[in-house]
């Protein structure tokens, strides 16, 4: 399921937007549609030049000699991708945009990361390239004709919190741009979080229309809840943000209210079952954090 409305997040065009599938023997028009998908998606939606494209597996793709796993395999292994991911970033930010680009996630854990780092370092950057598209995972995801997608921003089951969350600070909405247009530049986004194993805050980005109502606003302390500060067995503690409690008579509305916000701080063991109760009572998460 999404987490809280997905126009909100920032990954509404995820949703709305149905996975893009190449079946052979359709049109140029149809292959053009898929080839443009993958530039998208495995450059991080980067603009591409026309000096840029990959013209020969294109031309490959078009005749039907490679099928879309191959196709993303070899704008994978493009100058273009090299150019941007590679060659101008550290190990640790390559290869959590190549979990992004490729897979549609963001690492599980550092160890996952550590253990492609050991490819890059024994095989080079081909096989780490190779290591994604031969998994079985990318194959159940979207096997030889489905273009990859962004998948980790639905919460499932057995997926932590820690996984969660670090999607959302990787996917930052879809005009955004892991070239050009990320906030992170060149630094990994995760860094000491996904070696701590620690959530990071969800943060939707604003609107920027006035009045709005849903981008969050500090609240008073009068606004303010806690629930079970210092019952967790290690200490941690989380700050939820919530907005867009229903106003008092109003029907499928949105308040747009200072003191419809509310901060809850909540043990760690008791994280899951309190986004659920927002969510259950019609409340939207601006963020979580830890405190």
């Amino acid at each position: 399921m999404v987490f809280g409305p997905a126009s909100e997040l920032g990954v509404g065009l995820f949703e709305d937007t149905a996975a893009f599938e190449y079946v052979p023997g359709r049109s140029d028009e149809e292959a053009e549609s898929i080839i443009r998908a993958v530039y998208r998606q495995v450059l991080g939606n980067a603009y591409v030049m026309e000096s840029e494209r990959a013209t020969i597996p294109e031309s490959q793709f078009k005749l039907g000699e490679l099928s879309v796993r191959e196709f993303v395999r070899a704008i994978a292994k493009s100058d273009a991708y090299m150019s941007r991911f590679f060659d101008k970033a550290p190990r640790y930010r390559f290869i959590e945009l190549n979990f992004k680009h490729l897979l549609g996630r963001a690492p599980n854990s550092f160890e996952e990361m550590r253990a492609h780092s050991t490819i890059l370092d024994n095989g080079g950057y081909e096989a780490e390239i190779d290591s994604y598209l031969d998994s079985d995972e990318y194959q159940e995801a979207y096997g030889e004709f489905f273009v990859p997608f962004y998948r980790g921003y639905k919460s499932k089951p057995g997926q932590t919190m820690v996984e969660f969350t670090h999607m959302f600070a990787m996917l930052r909405g879809a005009s955004s741009s892991d070239f050009k247009g990320s906030l992170a530049g060149k630094t990994p986004v995760l860094n000491k979080n996904i070696i701590q194993g620690t959530p990071l805050a969800v943060i939707p980005p604003s609107s920027g229309v006035a009045g709005n109502g849903w981008s969050f606003q500090d609240t008073t302390l009068g606004a303010r809840s806690r629930h079970g500060v210092g019952a967790s067995s290690n200490g941690k503690v989380y700050r939820i943000e919530v907005t867009a409690y229903a106003s008092p008579g109003a029907v499928n509305r949105v308040s747009r209210f200072r003191r419809s916000n509310k901060v809850y701080l909540v043990p760690f063991e008791k994280l899951s079952d309190e986004y659920k109760r927002i969510h259950r009572q019609g409340g939207q998460i601006a963020s979580i954090t830890s405190i």
